[in-house]
């Protein structure tokens, strides 16, 4: 291994979702996936294999910024169908919104393998960017949203009333759907975001399988309250790699990556008093129809 390059990741088959016997993987799709990251550097179409034996069909690679937003394009052209990309300004990144980012925005959003408009929003809680500058790109990108007629790539960290507040201002000229990436607020914001339209979807991760400090249970109230037509899944890959993989310390995976979605679909699954067969019907359908996915 070259000193400085990223640990490859420890994926035995234990920690892959076991489907029963006889059964074939249920279709899923990961609308949120970090595939970009160091992590995946030198085995990105590997991971995209093991996603799809494992029944994920589609995989959205999410953009953060310009340099970011471009590559994740080139990465979605190189590994084909079922690779797709997102492209924004995240909060974090906020603050390097000049004169030509929106230029630069506008050529990779006419992408037709470009789906949406982000990861965007506002984070309140780290403040890498002022909330000024946070408000202020996120504008920028509303706005794109309502010219460009693209769905909205959201993301929210102890920022719920405020952000509430700038997308109620801008939903009745919205026409395409707004996702809440990667949610992890309680039930009573989940029913304050989605009664603000329809257009509201929530996307949900492997916070939903870890049990620490009671972040599944919270958030499997607040599955309980999305309706069904309204739910997404994500692994937010390389991150929040799902805690319920029954595998030993030693064999459990370093890092995140979409051929684990069955595990988030399966605790999702459970929250709603589905099937794994209904839920993931249900919430392919909707990310196919949210993300204009052929």
């Amino acid at each position: 291994m070259v000193a400085g390059a990223p640990k490859r990741a420890v994926l035995a088959p234990e920690a892959l979702f076991s489907h029963p016997e006889g059964c074939a993987p249920v279709a899923l799709v990961d609308i949120g996936a970090n595939l970009g990251d160091e992590a995946f550097a030198g085995d990105v179409e590997e991971v995209m294999s093991r996603a799809a034996a494992q029944g994920v069909r589609h995989v959205l690679i999410t953009g953060t910024s310009v340099d970011k937003s471009s590559a994740a394009q080139a990465l979605a052209h190189r590994l084909g169908p079922g690779a797709w990309f997102t492209a924004g300004v995240h909060p974090h990144d906020a603050k390097g919104w000049d004169a030509s980012t929106r230029a630069s925005l506008c050529s990779l959003l006419s992408d037709s393998r470009c789906v949406a408009i982000g990861e965007c929003g506002l984070d309140f809680n780290r403040n890498f960017s002022t909330p000024q500058e946070q408000e202020a790109a996120l504008v920028e990108q509303l706005e794109l949203a309502v010219e460009l007629r693209k769905p909205l790539f959201l993301h929210c960290r102890d920022a719920a009333p405020r952000l509430q507040h700038l997308l109620a201002a801008y939903l009745p000229r919205l026409s395409t759907p707004v996702v809440l990436h990667c949610f992890t607020g309680s039930a009573a914001e989940a029913r304050d975001f989605l009664a603000l339209s329809p257009l509201v979807h929530v996307g949900v991760t492997g916070w939903l399988c870890d049990a620490r400090e009671g972040r599944a249970e919270a958030l499997a109230d607040a599955v309980r309250c999305v309706p069904l037509d309204r739910l997404l899944l994500e692994t937010d890959a390389p991150y929040l790699v799902p805690r319920n993989i029954a595998v030993s310390a030693k064999l459990k995976p370093r890092r995140n990556e979409p051929c684990l979605l069955p595990h988030v679909a399966a605790a999702a699954a459970a929250a709603k008093g589905l099937s794994m067969a209904q839920l993931a019907e249900a919430i392919t359908a909707n990310a196919i129809r949210v993300f204009g996915l052929s």
